[in-house]
């Protein structure tokens, strides 16, 4: 048993690390298609905020 904790005290770390990497690596830069649809989005909310009547003010 204690072969098997060893390996994986050592192994668990160094993979868990190759995986924020490649992680991180893979989701550095947003493709220019979500881009644009976070974009679109976007505009979209704001226009609706804008057209939503205010119903905080006083009449």
């Amino acid at each position: 048993m204690e072969p098997v904790l060893a390996a994986a005290t050592v192994i668990g770390p160094i993979l868990l690390l190759a995986a924020v990497i490649w992680a991180f690596l893979r989701n550095r830069r947003a493709s220019r298609s979500n881009e644009a649809r976070a974009e679109r989005g976007a505009r979209e909310l704001r226009h609706d905020i804008e057209d939503r009547p205010r119903k905080d003010i006083d009449l």
